[in-house]
């Protein structure tokens, strides 16, 4: 008889060989809980299938010609057999015993997620901006809470909300904060979430180039989008706004161009994705 693993990873994947290497190594490295992890490939071609040959653990390997983000990430959870199920990105390394610290959180029958910060490949956290104290998760402090590769939730209850929505993140107009909205779809259906601040995975720092300015405004869209759906205080829309606002205007008084582009595209895409109309929540997901 198989006996069911106790966390799921799900890696969605797309254009990287080498970053899954080292995420591969970092759990091999010993993480202290029995693990599966799944591999959804986006690739349209077998770039990697000798990465996949030469994992030090077992790896399955789905394969899927949707070049979708969440959608990958749902296949994957319908696929999982883990009690508690993650979002690894596939350049991300996990520290040795983190699949410990997390099971022993979740020994609380009554958590349902639970979250962390990034932490720099240089040390320290990572890019965003974090809270600086451990506890629970509420509307007001989900925004500095929450990144999508350090978010850990019960398998069936991840389920039985839809997974991520596929209308948010990469590859869809809602292009980020998915995370945030299924913590807070989470929280609506009763299940406490908890973020701990020294829960921390590895993720290269985002650098900020024209690319990331381009992305900005669709990024901004699902922040926005985000905080429209859900009964979030108005401090908090507020604060979403003014502060790309202020960072224009300083970046423009520095004559640091690129900075104010992308400070305003942020703003203009907030700003349009807390005007847009609704869009329904997923239906539930059945397991595979």
């Amino acid at each position: 008889m198989m006996i069911a693993p106790v966390f799921s990873l799900v890696v969605a994947t797309r254009g990287r060989t080498a970053e899954l290497t080292d995420l591969f190594v970092s759990l091999a490295a010993g993480q202290g809980a029995a693990f599966e992890l799944i591999l959804v490939d986006q690739n349209g071609d077998g770039r990697l299938d000798p990465v996949v040959a030469a994992s030090p653990i077992p790896v399955r390997h789905l394969r899927t010609g949707r070049a979708h983000a969440n959608a990958a990430r749902n296949l994957g959870l319908r696929h999982a057999r883990g009690e508690i199920v993650a979002f690894p990105d596939d350049d991300c390394i996990l520290p040795g015993g983190t699949l410990a610290r997390v099971a022993a959180a979740f020994a609380d029958p009554a958590l349902g997620v639970l979250t962390g910060p990034s932490a720099s490949p240089e040390g320290g956290l990572g890019s965003g901006r974090w809270r600086g104290e451990s506890g629970p998760i509420s509307l007001g402090n989900v925004w500095t809470s929450v990144i999508e590769f350090n978010l850990w939730i019960r398998r069936d209850l991840a389920l039985a909300l839809g997974g991520f929505d596929e209308a948010m993140g990469p590859g869809a107009r809602f292009g980020s904060a998915e995370g945030n909205d299924l913590v807070c779809r989470a929280m609506a259906a009763g299940h406490a979430a908890r973020y701990d601040l020294d829960l921390r995975v590895i993720h290269p720092d985002k650098r900020l180039t024209p690319e990331a300015v381009e992305r900005a405004h669709r990024y901004g869209l699902g922040l926005g989008f985000a905080l429209r759906r859900h009964p979030v205080p108005l401090s908090a829309r507020l604060t979403f706004l003014v502060r790309p606002a202020g960072g224009a205007v300083l970046s423009l008084l520095r004559g640091q161009m690129l900075e104010a582009r992308y400070y305003l595209a942020t703003l203009r895409g907030r700003a349009a994705g807390m005007l847009a109309g609704p869009v329904p929540p997923p239906a539930p997901l059945e397991p595979l």
